[in-house]
């Protein structure tokens, strides 16, 4: 069996750090025995690291490159108001660092036909880490943010951290050895966990569904294993707002609210264009907005909170009542067939057989939902309000009883052109997210340690 074949079947062991220090013996052995072209190729593309520092004219050309995947001399030009002679120049550089390659001609403007460029895909990879409250997604992209593998698994995130971060290096380090790569070739992981972010430290402060991973060394937690790379942590909500605005209908859209519904509530908040967390990290998190002082204990220990009253969790405990009390024959059913226990996804099933008492549980939580967005609206006047998350498979039930709500108590020149509809992106927009979070780092100002966006 050659080395090629003995790494391309490797399995990861539990101990994440063992499986890098054998992938990297492995991969050293393999270049050896590799013609000079090739050997020389693939070192070059190890030893960069992440961020990779840039000047402020190329960060000009990086950028317009981003906001549009290929582009020629003259656009650069166009663009950034350079000679074409500036702007072949600055190409030129990043041509010849190896960040940007040549593509082949575009279509002609009555002249030659131009030379395109776009980012060099060969650079490294990015990883996309999407941690909600019951399931993780990674995925491994190139650095022009194609996913080229993911992989998706329920979890539990009152599991500590060490078990839960372990098992995305694990599930990581196995999309790695499928493309053929090290971990010495990840550039940049973004993050997304469910709890109030420091964006700054990258640590989760206070997250009420698992106090144990406050202050967790998130960043240090990877970089041990991918210590190439540079790791962006943020809120769930917030890379979903991200991931909805780079490949979804948020598309060029300047203000927009994601608002996720799930085990928790929360949105993703983008005002001008650029995603907005507020002086300490934490803008967007309604589920702790009060909707009734007299409503049930919330996990973060007040009274009436939005999550506590209208999320997945809180479905479930109406149903089972619901169930209990015999307002409910279907789910009474339902429990009694499931061996007394009753989910979210039941709730959705009864509805859609007619039965009231769950059609009611869902107008419900819509309206309670809808009568915290009206307030955004009021205050933030929003474009758009994207809805996402686990529960929205409830469907139009749901979504009538939001916008019912946000158009009965927001002022009307507040919803003359508002829009509410579900996220068509799906499941994938979180790690689309924290991919597009993780290219925001890619390259920077080499005296200014700003994102270049």
């Amino acid at each position: 069996m050659n080395l090629q074949m003995q790494v391309a079947i490797m399995k990861p062991t539990r101990n994440s750090f063992i499986a890098t220090y054998i992938f990297r013996i492995s991969f050293e052995l393999m270049v050896q025995t590799l013609p000079a072209s090739h050997a020389t190729s693939t070192k070059k593309l190890s030893r960069l690291t992440a961020p990779i520092l840039v000047n402020s004219a190329e960060v000009e050309v990086m950028r317009a490159l981003r906001r549009q995947g290929r582009i020629s001399r003259s656009e650069v030009s166009n663009i950034t108001g350079w000679s074409k002679a500036k702007a072949s120049q600055e190409i030129r550089n990043l041509v010849d660092k190896g960040y940007l390659v040549e593509i082949g001609e575009g279509a002609s403007q009555g002249g030659r036909k131009p030379r395109l460029l776009r980012i060099n895909n060969q650079l490294g990879y990015i990883a996309g880490i999407d941690i909600g409250a019951t399931s993780i997604g990674v995925a491994l992209a190139d650095v022009t943010g194609l996913i080229l593998q993911q992989r998706s698994e329920p979890t539990d995130v009152k599991l500590s951290p060490e078990s839960v971060f372990g098992r995305c290096s694990e599930l990581l380090l196995e999309l790695i050895q499928e493309q053929g790569a090290m971990p010495d070739q990840i550039l940049g992981i973004g993050v997304g966990v469910p709890g109030p972010v420091d964006f700054a430290r990258g640590v989760l402060v206070a997250p009420p569904l698992m106090p144990e991973w406050e202050n967790f060394p998130i960043r240090d937690f990877f970089k041990k294993t991918f210590i190439s790379t540079f790791v962006v942590v943020d809120n769930d909500v917030n890379i979903m707002a991200l991931g909805e605005q780079r490949t979804g209908d948020g598309t060029g859209v300047d203000h927009f609210i994601f608002v996720k519904i799930g085990t928790g509530v929360g949105a993703g908040i983008i005002s001008n264009g650029k995603l907005h967390r507020g002086s300490d990290g934490c803008a967007g998190d309604i589920g702790h907005i009060c909707v009734d002082k007299e409503g049930p204990l919330c996990a973060c220990g007040n009274k009436g909170c939005l999550e506590a009253m209208a999320a997945g969790p809180a479905i479930t405990l109406k149903a089972m009542e619901a169930a209990r009390n015999g307002s409910s024959p279907t789910l009474s059913q339902m429990k009694e067939a499931s061996g007394g226990v009753l989910r979210s996804e039941d709730v959705n099933a009864a509805c859609r057989e007619g039965d009231q008492a769950a059609l009611d549980i869902i107008r419900d939580s819509g309206q309670m939902i809808g009568d915290v967005l009206a307030g955004l609206v009021n205050f933030f006047n929003p474009s758009h309000i994207f809805v996402g998350g686990g529960i929205t498979n409830f469907g139009n039930h749901l979504l009538v009883a939001i916008r019912r709500a946000v158009l009965h108590r927001s002022l009307p020149l507040a919803t003359t052109h508002l829009s509410i509809k579900f996220s068509r992106v799906g499941s994938n927009v979180g790690v689309m997210g924290a991919i597009s979070l993780a290219l925001d780092y890619l390259f920077v100002m080499d005296d200014n340690p700003h994102f270049m966006v």
